[in-house]
């Protein structure tokens, strides 16, 4: 069965500005913001269920599951935060490439990462997360935008759980992440 799709169907970029209060110059700044944060949480994610899966060691258990509801947290943050920014008639991220370009953190595709290593790289990128957030709360602040304002604020909370958990969970191991 093939679909009629009309002549007059709009495939223009216009077709996704979603109407909104905020001028165009803002909606444009907050999802420049926005984006940049759904990069960062996606290669976040990708890292933490890489250390998920490749963790090992006595306290395997423990981190395999610490870094499990980590990365689950993380994935859950995205599509809010990218359906914010189509909700400011912006256009959200569109491919791994531009994740990767618009990204803050790096990602590590070393064969091996010992326990202890993973646990203060995610710990020191939920730092930077936390960072980041914080300055996109402040673009939300000058533009009046307490929506998103409110959901950073609610990840930023997250951010920082995660940062203590990582923090306690590295301190009490040694460098071998035992």
């Amino acid at each position: 069965m093939t679909m009629n799709i009309p002549e007059s169907r709009d495939t223009e970029r216009a077709a996704l500005n979603t109407p909104s209060d905020l001028s165009p110059e803002a909606t444009a700044t907050l999802a420049d913001s926005i984006n940049r944060l759904v990069a960062d949480a996606y290669v976040l994610y990708v890292k933490t269920k890489n250390f998920h899966w490749h963790v090992s060691g006595p306290n395997f258990r423990d981190f395999h599951e610490m870094l499990d509801e980590q990365s689950e947290q993380i994935l859950e943050s995205i599509d809010p935060l990218a359906e914010r920014v189509r909700k400011l008639g912006q256009p959200t991220l569109k491919s791994l490439a531009q994740i990767l370009e618009l990204a803050s953190l790096r990602e590590n595709q070393k064969d091996f990462v010992s326990p202890y290593e993973m646990l203060v790289e995610l710990m020191n990128d939920n730092i930077s997360i936390a960072k980041s957030m914080r300055e996109a709360h402040g673009v939300c602040d000058d533009w009046d935008d307490v929506a998103t304002s409110s959901l950073i604020e609610q990840y930023l909370d997250e951010t920082e759980k995660r940062t203590w958990f990582l923090f306690e969970a590295a301190r009490a191991a040694d460098s071998g992440g035992h």
